[in-house]
């Protein structure tokens, strides 16, 4: 049903009609809203045969899920930030026993310094322990990637997380189309586990495995994965908003085409709009990395513009690394990363007009401020000459925040 509501609520009642059976949460900014939607569903009964626990980690969060999903129940979680890190440990453990939990990211970017704004530096610091990565460009994609994310983590017993930007669309309240008990009961069946632990047929999970078959095990994980890519394609197919793994957008005849996950990608198609020869490529789909579609979608491009809403210090684009790769033994377009909205910066259309429509550098750093940072290096460079302090507060001096005068 279409209501005017907040993505967080969305989200939860969207999981709700998922009928998980264990909710372990831990509060963190900001994906609160969204497990204390649930508490309260379960606490006045909207939300049956749910249990709802309050745990004192994130750590414990997930592992509270793995237990939970070890027994053949359906088990979610949601964090951020910090809280997804975290989280590591049990993430990859997760994903090594093959349990199929879905876990909410709402993107903030990870401290220090402290920031609790939009980025996807937490999810991307997890892109390769295992976990399928879908991110939601908007909010109804939110809401539709829950349920095809449940449907994916049981068909192949993988975790499954879904990506959704913090506040920009966690705290953002508009129409959304919250899908029906009906629809939901109709697409997702009741969980069939493939593994259950029982008493009465005892089993050890996560036992040690030596280097006899440790790479075997690795690759069994890595083929499961692999198989994310057909089999959400068809589960997205069949839900009655399908939400593709790449979607192309005026990129037919495009000369240049801009790649971009989460949010950004509705501010990059305005902009593709009002300017000739530029497309849009939305990545749904980041783990596993859907390489044909992708490579399709960039068919004739001349320039690929990779729009990274995190990166990888002293190396650089995340996401660029996989599009180089999708396009290797192609004819080559240039290829340019652009990092852009860490810690929340806004990205305007004013600012995109002007980074399309002139020569890029093949690592580019939107609206950066060089004379802030310039002064900066400096004075990194003369060392305890110069006074020194940490550098995120000299840069917060010069910026004129008041907040940095403190002390």
């Amino acid at each position: 049903m279409r209501s005017q509501i907040e993505g967080s609520r969305a989200i939860a009642a969207t999981v709700a009609r998922c009928r998980p059976q264990v909710v372990p949460a831990y509060p963190i900014t900001p994906q609160t809203h969204i497990v204390e939607a649930l508490g309260a569903m379960t606490r006045d009964g909207t939300l049956p045969g749910c249990q709802f626990l309050t745990v004192e980690s994130e750590f414990a969060a997930m592992s509270a899920a793995i237990g939970a999903s070890a027994v053949g129940a359906r088990a979610y979680t949601a964090t951020a930030s910090q809280g997804l890190l975290y989280m590591a440990e049990a993430l990859f453990n997760a994903s090594g026993l093959g349990l199929p939990i879905v876990l909410t990211v709402a993107n903030r970017a990870i401290g220090a310094p402290i920031n609790i704004w939009n980025d996807q530096s937490d999810a991307m610091s997890q892109r390769d322990c295992g976990w399928v990565q879908l991110y939601a460009a908007d909010n109804q994609a939110a809401v539709d990637l829950h349920v095809t994310a449940f449907a994916l983590a049981e068909r192949l017993s993988i975790p499954v997380m879904v990506c959704v930007d913090g506040f920009v669309l966690t705290h953002a309240v508009e129409p959304i189309d919250v899908p029906g008990q009906d629809e939901v009961d109709a697409f997702l069946p009741p969980l069939r586990p493939r593994q259950v632990l029982d008493p009465d047929d005892p089993v050890a999970i996560g036992a040690m495995v030596g280097p006899e078959a440790f790479t075997e095990v690795r690759y069994l994980s890595h083929h499961q994965l692999c198989r994310a890519r057909t089999t959400f394609a068809d589960l997205a197919a069949r839900w009655v908003r399908p939400v593709p793994a790449v979607q192309a957008y005026r990129t037919e005849g495009a000369r240049t085409v801009v790649l971009a996950l989460g949010s950004v990608s509705g501010t990059v198609k305005d902009v593709a709009d009002e300017l000739d020869g530029v497309g849009v490529v939305t990545l749904t789909m980041f783990r596993p990395f859907p390489y044909p579609e992708v490579r399709r979608a960039l068919e004739g491009a001349s320039r690929v513009v990779v729009l990274e809403r995190a990166f990888a210090p002293g190396a650089g684009g995340i996401v660029t690394a996989d599009v180089r790769a999708a396009l290797a033994g192609e004819p080559a377009p240039e290829i340019c990363t652009v990092v852009a909205g860490l810690g929340g910066r806004a990205i305007t259309r004013e600012a995109l007009r002007r980074l399309l429509t002139a020569p890029i550098e093949p690592l580019t750093f939107l609206d950066l401020r060089r004379d802030i940072v310039d002064q900066e290096i400096v004075r990194l460079e003369r060392g305890r000459d110069d006074g020194g302090g940490p550098p995120a507060l000299n840069v917060l001096r010069h910026s004129g925040v008041p907040a940095s005068r403190i002390g």
